[in-house]
């Protein structure tokens, strides 16, 4: 799901749209998007609003398959100060986890792993405790060790 390329901690931004864009340059790197797919992030939460802030400190952007989708692809960053999306529930957000799908289902059984990770209580403080991509990498892979 993650490789050490798809990982950045630590990432400074300003608002909402530079978090976004951050993760987006991960996607677009890896090959899994093209670079307007970073533009289809920022209008889809523009049109709908902060509803990607799905958790306390975390946010999921991601866009439509035909908006620059190439393949099944995911990219995480911690910011280096929370940011505020506009979600008074689970706002300021601290952790950035974007995605993109060539299609609807191929990325529902990967969103799935990744959502029992998401419901530990820990999840944020892991991250944001992480000192290099391969500790993030190792955590999520199952290893439990602080």
């Amino acid at each position: 799901m993650f490789t050490p390329e798809t990982i950045a901690l630590r990432v400074p931004a300003t608002d909402w749209e530079e978090a976004v864009r951050a993760a987006g340059r991960l996607l677009v790197a890896s090959g899994a998007a093209e670079p307007r797919y970073i533009d289809g992030m920022i209008r889809t939460v523009r049109e709908l609003g902060p509803y990607i802030v799905i958790a306390p400190g975390i946010a999921l952007p991601h866009a439509r398959p035909e908006e620059g989708a190439l393949r099944e692809g995911y990219a995480l960053v911690t910011l280096a100060q929370p940011i505020n999306f506009g979600n008074p529930d689970n706002d300021p957000v601290q952790v950035v986890i974007a995605f993109c799908a060539p299609d609807a289902s191929t990325h529902l059984e990967s969103l799935r792993a990744l959502a029992e990770r998401l419901g530990q209580p820990d999840f944020v403080p892991r991250l944001l405790a992480a000192q290099t991509p391969q500790e993030v990498l190792s955590w999520l892979a199952g290893d439990t060790s602080p």
